[in-house]
């Protein structure tokens, strides 16, 4: 919902996940992002009572305006979350809270508008050569769900995020152990998409799976921290053979975004997972998936893919640029 609101009004600016909601304040456009608190989901029955908390804590100026980046389909007023039971009518949420404008976007289409003010060292490069000027640009990333955003150049020098559920795609497996994972996702979900592997509860399924195709009882209380945690020790052969299978698959989807876009720009990876696995992540099958395309080889082993690591999340400023336009 767009109403004028004079420039240099105080803003809320909100990144809401399935499992936590990150939230901060600008004085205005420009300005720095400030107050950064983040909260837990499931902690409050409604995003009005995180954001009311939020702001009973923030001793700053009442905000005017605010932007709400979501991890959900964002089409219409009313906002059902995907892996959240938060549900919300965006014109209801800002007369409760008073705002003269209220933009409730996709997590990852604020990530995507973010990417061209990202300073260099929020990035860590993996592989690929320089990214093109003006070219499209891939944004994948697993956490809570898979995001999957980019941008287009626009032809003025300014740019297009896209707007798109393709973390919902049908995930393809490329050798016989995968096919087994992929054939249990399938039977425990109706659809093997790529989300159901490549993300949190993902990573726990496909644990789960391969524990399982090995005639073996998984620990019913593990979750992805302990297995990704199992992994990175080399405790446990299960776990390792998990959080590989995890990489290699989200190496395979992003090599098919790229290709989808024609992502010469670069293919950035966001998400709560991936810069959790620092050079774990650098050794493992990601990289040689991402180029594995037959005759594309060549084409996708240019394309540079960008680990993004910044302090305060990105999609906080992609917020911030939402309200600018």
């Amino acid at each position: 919902m767009n109403h004028f609101v004079p420039p240099g009004q105080p803003r809320l600016l909100a990144d809401v996940g399935g499992t936590n909601a990150r939230f901060a304040w600008q004085a205005g456009p420009g300005a720095p992002i400030e107050q950064q608190i983040t909260l837990p989901c499931a902690g409050y029955a409604t995003l009005e009572d995180a954001l009311r908390d939020y702001l009973a804590r923030c001793e700053r100026p009442l905000p005017r305006e605010g932007a709400i980046a979501i991890a959900n389909p964002v089409d219409g007023d009313r906002v059902q979350m995907t892996n959240h039971h938060w549900s919300f009518s965006i014109a209801a949420l800002q007369r409760a809270l008073g705002f003269a404008r209220l933009e409730v976007l996709n997590d990852f289409t604020a990530l995507a508008l973010a990417l061209p003010a990202l300073p260099p060292q929020a990035l860590r490069q993996l592989g690929g050569g320089a990214a093109r000027d003006q070219a499209a640009i891939a944004l994948i990333g697993p956490g809570t769900g898979l995001g999957v955003s980019g941008l287009l150049p626009d032809g003025g020098g300014g740019w297009v995020p896209l707007r798109g559920e393709g973390g919902h795609v049908s995930l393809a497996p490329d050798n016989a152990r995968e096919q087994q994972v992929v054939a249990a996702l399938a039977r425990r979900h109706g659809h093997a998409s790529a989300e159901r592997a490549v993300s949190g509860q993902g990573l726990v399924d496909i644990h789960r799976a391969l524990c399982e195709a090995d005639g073996l009882a998984p620990p019913e209380d593990w979750g992805a921290a302990e297995v990704s945690q199992a992994a990175l020790a080399g405790s446990d052969a299960r776990c390792v053979e998990a959080l590989t299978m995890f990489c290699a698959l989200l190496g395979s989807v992003a090599g098919n975004l790229a290709l989808t876009l024609g992502a010469q720009g670069g293919v950035y990876l966001g998400g709560g997972i991936v810069p959790r696995l620092g050079p774990w992540f650098d050794r493992s099958p990601f990289r040689a998936r991402f180029e594995a395309k037959g005759r594309f080889r060549a084409y996708l082993a240019a394309i540079p893919v960008f680990v993004i690591e910044a302090a305060q999340s990105p999609a906080l400023l992609g917020a911030a640029r939402a309200l600018d336009a």
